[in-house]
C-alpha cells in the first residue's frame, strides 16, 4: 500500500447518464454534470470519467465527449478521461475536451500498441495506465515506466496492490464511490490512506503568535483573489486545517474550535497557505462553497467606508467586464450597437473582422512605436470576444486551456 498516491471517484457515462459501474448499468444520476459538481464540493483532487460509448454510434461518442467537456469546465478537480480509446485521435479528443490527463486501459492489451505514440505526442505526464491485472503490468514494466507517469488500479482486489513492483505512484479507482463526504472518507480509510494531510514547511512553533497565542488568517478566493474574511487560528486549528483540508479556526468569542461551514455547509477547502515575511500572518487561498459571510454575502467585506474614482487596471476584471457587456448585447439587443450589428450579420462577418484585425496587428507591429499595436490589439481582442460570445466560449474556457498547457 505504500506506493498508493491517492484514490479517485469514477463517473461512468452511459447513454448520457451516470451508472453504477462498467458491469452494472443501473442509473444513479440522470445529470452527469450535477453529479460531478457534488463530487467537486467534496474537495476531491481528481475524478476519473469513463466514456462507456464503445460499440455505440459516433453520435453517442460525441455526446459523451460533450458531457466530459461540460464536466471539465464545471470542475476544479483534475479530470482524467478514459474509455472508448482505440487510437491517438481518441486521446486527442479527450484532451481537447478539457481532460488534464488520459488513462489508457491495460485491461485491453490492444491499447498497448498506441502507448508509445501518444506518450511521444502528448508527454508521459499526460498519460496514465489503467489496469486490473497485476500480471499485465509486470509484463509491460519497461514501457510503462517510460511512457506513463502514474497507474490507475481498477479492481476490488486491493490485496493485489502490494504485488506491483513498478516505481510509479498508484491511484486506486473506487468503483463503489458514493457522492457524500462520509463514504469518501470511509473509502480512503479502507485503502489505508490519509484523508487529506498537507505537509507544512513551517511548524506551529516557528510562527509568531499574538498576545493571545493566535495568528490572524486572511482568506481569499483562489480563483479571483477576492478577500473573503479574516479569522484566527490556534495550534489545534492550524494542525486540523492541514490534516483535513478544511479551513478550521479558533473562535475568540466562543473560545472554541470551529470548522468553517460545519453548520452551513459553506466549507472552505484549502488550496494554499502562505505566511508573511514576519511569520505572524497567514494568507489562505480557498475554494469557497456558498457564502463566506454569515450574512449570506459572498465576502465579509461589503461595507464601503470611502472610495475614490479610479480607472480599473486589473486585466482579468476589464476583459470579463467587456465580455459581459458583449454577452448582454447578444441577449438584450440595443439599437445602433456595433456589437449587435456584428451578431445580426452572423459568423461570416465576425470571422472577417477577426481576420482583418489580426492583419492590422501585423502591420502595426512593423512600426517602431508600440502605441499603434496596442490600439490594434485592443480592437482584435474586442472582435475576438464577439466571436467567443457567438461560439459560447468563456474566458474561463480559455484560461483553463492555457493553464493545462
Amino acid at each position: 500500500m505504500s506506493k498508493i498516491y491517492k484514490i479517485l471517484p469514477c463517473i461512468y457515462l452511459y447513454n448520457g447518464k451516470v451508472v453504477n459501474s462498467l458491469n452494472d448499468k443501473n442509473v444513479i444520476d440522470n445529470d452527469p454534470l450535477a453529479y460531478a459538481k457534488r463530487l467537486n464540493e467534496l474537495n476531491v483532487n481528481d475524478i476519473l470519467v469513463y466514456d462507456m460509448s464503445e460499440g455505440m454510434t459516433d453520435a453517442d461518442h460525441e455526446k459523451a465527449l460533450d458531457i466530459i467537456k461540460d464536466i471539465c469546465n464545471a470542475s476544479d478537480a483534475s479530470i482524467i478521461g478514459t474509455g472508448n480509446i482505440k487510437r491517438m485521435e481518441d486521446v486527442k479528443k479527450l484532451l481537447y475536451a478539457g481532460c488534464q490527463k488520459v488513462a489508457i486501459s491495460y485491461i485491453d492489451k490492444k491499447n498497448q500498441d498506441i502507448l508509445a505514440e501518444v506518450s511521444d505526442k502528448f508527454g508521459a505526464n499526460k498519460i496514465f495506465a489503467l489496469y486490473s491485472d497485476v500480471s499485465i503490468i509486470s509484463e509491460c514494466k519497461d514501457e510503462l515506466t517510460s511512457y506513463v507517469s502514474e497507474l490507475l488500479y481498477f479492481s476490488d482486489k486491493e490485496d493485489d496492490l502490494g504485488k506491483n513492483t513498478l516505481d510509479l505512484p498508484i491511484n486506486l479507482v473506487v468503483s463503489n464511490f458514493k457522492d457524500d463526504a462520509a463514504s469518501y472518507e470511509a473509502s480512503i480509510k479502507k485503502a489505508g490512506l490519509e484523508f487529506f494531510s498537507m505537509k507544512p514547511s513551517f511548524k506551529w512553533d516557528e510562527l509568531k503568535k499574538n498576545s493571545d497565542g493566535l495568528i490572524p488568517v486572511i482568506v481569499q478566493d483562489y480563483k479571483t483573489d477576492e478577500v473573503l474574511m479574516l479569522a484566527y487560528m490556534n495550534e489545534e486549528a492550524y494542525n486540523k486545517t492541514l490534516e483535513t483540508g478544511k479551513m478550521t479556526y479558533f473562535s475568540r468569542s466562543r473560545n472554541e474550535l470551529w470548522i468553517k461551514g460545519e453548520t452551513s455547509s459553506h466549507y472552505q477547502y484549502v488550496k494554499s497557505l502562505y505566511a508573511d515575511c514576519d511569520l505572524d500572518t497567514i494568507l489562505a487561498k480557498v475554494k469557497q462553497i456558498g457564502a463566506a459571510c454569515h450574512t449570506g454575502k459572498y465576502s465579509c467585506f461589503f461595507n464601503e467606508i470611502a472610495k475614490k474614482d479610479y480607472v480599473e487596471k486589473n486585466p482579468q476584471k476589464i476583459l470579463q467586464n467587456v465580455f459581459d457587456v458583449i454577452n448582454d448585447r447578444k441577449v438584450n439587443p440595443r439599437e445602433g450597437s456595433y456589437t449587435n450589428y456584428l451578431f445580426d450579420k452572423g459568423i461570416d462577418k465576425i470571422l472577417k473582422k477577426v481576420g482583418e484585425e489580426a492583419t492590422e496587428i501585423v502591420i502595426a507591429a512593423k512600426n517602431p512605436n508600440s502605441n499603434e499595436v496596442v490600439y490594434e490589439m485592443s480592437d482584435f481582442l474586442y472582435h475576438m470576444m464577439v466571436l467567443m460570445a457567438e461560439k459560447n466560449v468563456s474566458w474561463e474556457d480559455i484560461t483553463s486551456e492555457l493553464a493545462r498547457r
